[in-house]
């Protein structure tokens, strides 16, 4: 079974070297030189051009016909032009030539190639060497060797085929050296991203701890105190009660969105959401849960399909108008309210205005802590590619407006 294996991969290996593709193209030498990189192209042309003519000269010497002279010289240079590119390609035809150029060599020559497709062929063999696997490497040497055995002076093949080994195992070690600073990076760069990836789920499970910890907390204060207020306290009339109830409930949906919140933030995996988020459709209840909280607030939707706006449009709709309306809330007690929302062809107009407020000087403490509000709904339009604009009005009201687009073909934003 082993040999059989042994046999496979050897047949393998020979179909590869013979005619399977090419080994992939390698880093370029001049890639951390750029500006010398642009002029390898050039330089190497030259340089293949000056082989041909010296190549042409010596063979010309030789006394062979000049078509056969520049056919030589033409088969000393392929080899190097395809050698960047297609290394093995450029071994078969340094095979090929070392196989042909052989003729007519003086008598008083060392060897019967001539300078420029010895060097060439050292060179072609060098980098070979150090592209392919051991199989591929084992037929290259072998292969290789053919031409040195059979054409090569038996005085100097000793010392050919002892370069030839020395070229085999430079190149082997070169290659796994190169392989394994490969998986070194590789490695690296995995560990690097593990510990991003650990970094950024400490940090999330610190916010959510702290979310936890001060804003769930408080939250759940108030729902307790809201609920349990009309039967701690007497007399209370009946509007005060279910204002009461109406901040209970508040709370309540609050601690909801903020236990969805924690799960997300404390969970490892990315998996989408299945709850299903607010959208237009949802107006009307948040409005009135504000008008509950004696926000005194008109919602103007005009004909509006909720079906033709996309889900993620109509999200950062409801979130817009939320968070205009809790900013009215804090900044413009007493203050009127009008939420305009108009489908147009292929755009939402999203419009959160407020009259001012009755006391000029706000409620105490409003602007006491800056917050993100205004740069949260800027970022939900300008994702979906819409404008956002937040100022005060000539009259002393305040108005936010978002414009978000919407694909009314595709349904996609």
């Amino acid at each position: 079974m082993n040999r059989q294996s042994t046999a496979d991969v050897a047949l393998r290996a020979l179909r590869q070297t013979l005619l399977g593709p090419d080994t992939p193209p390698a880093r370029p030498l001049l890639a951390r030189w750029p500006r010398l990189a642009r002029y390898a192209a050039p330089a190497g042309l030259l340089a293949a051009l000056g082989l041909f003519w010296i190549t042409l000269a010596v063979e010309s010497e030789w006394g062979l016909p000049t078509p056969i002279a520049v056919l030589f010289a033409a088969m000393t240079v392929a080899p190097l032009l395809a050698l960047p590119r297609r290394p093995l390609l450029a071994w078969r035809l340094t095979v090929l030539a070392l196989l042909v150029c052989t003729f007519n060599a003086p008598a008083e020559q060392p060897g019967p190639w001539t300078a420029p497709l010895a060097l060439g062929s050292i060179v072609v063999v060098a980098v070979v060497v150090a592209r392919v696997d051991r199989p591929v490497l084992a037929w290259v040497v072998a292969i290789t060797a053919v031409p040195v055995l059979t054409l090569v002076r038996p005085e100097d093949r000793a010392a050919v085929l002892a370069l030839l080994g020395a070229l085999a195992i430079v190149g082997d070690l070169i290659r796994r050296n190169r392989l394994s600073r490969r998986e070194l990076a590789a490695q690296t760069e995995l560990s690097e991203r593990e510990q991003e990836r650990r970094a950024v789920l400490e940090e999330r499970t610190r916010i959510a701890r702290e979310l936890h910890d001060v804003v769930a907390h408080h939250m759940s204060l108030i729902a307790v105190q809201a609920e349990t207020a009309p039967y701690r306290l007497t007399g209370v009339p009946a509007p005060a009660a279910a204002e009461f109830v109406a901040i209970a409930a508040s709370a309540r949906d609050a601690l909801n969105d903020m236990r969805r919140l924690l799960g997300v933030l404390r969970s490892e995996s990315s998996d989408p959401q299945t709850a299903p988020q607010p959208d237009l459709a949802d107006l009307g209840a948040m409005v009135d849960a504000a008008r509950r909280a004696g926000l005194p607030v008109t919602l103007d939707t005009g004909p509006l399909d909720e079906q033709r706006v996309p889900a993620p449009v109509g999200l950062a709709a409801y979130r817009i108008v939320q968070e205009g309306l809790a900013n009215a809330a804090r900044h413009a007690v007493g203050a009127a309210v009008r939420v305009t929302v108009r489908a147009e062809r292929s755009t939402l107009a999203v419009r959160v205005q407020n009259a001012p407020p009755d006391d000029a000087g706000g409620r105490p403490g409003a602007e006491a802590v800056p917050g993100h509000g205004l740069t949260g709904m800027r970022e939900r339009a300008t994702s979906l590619g819409g404008t956002f604009t937040a100022g005060p009005l000539p009259d002393g009201g305040y108005a936010v407006a978002a414009q978000l687009p919407y694909d009314t073909e595709g349904g996609n934003p």
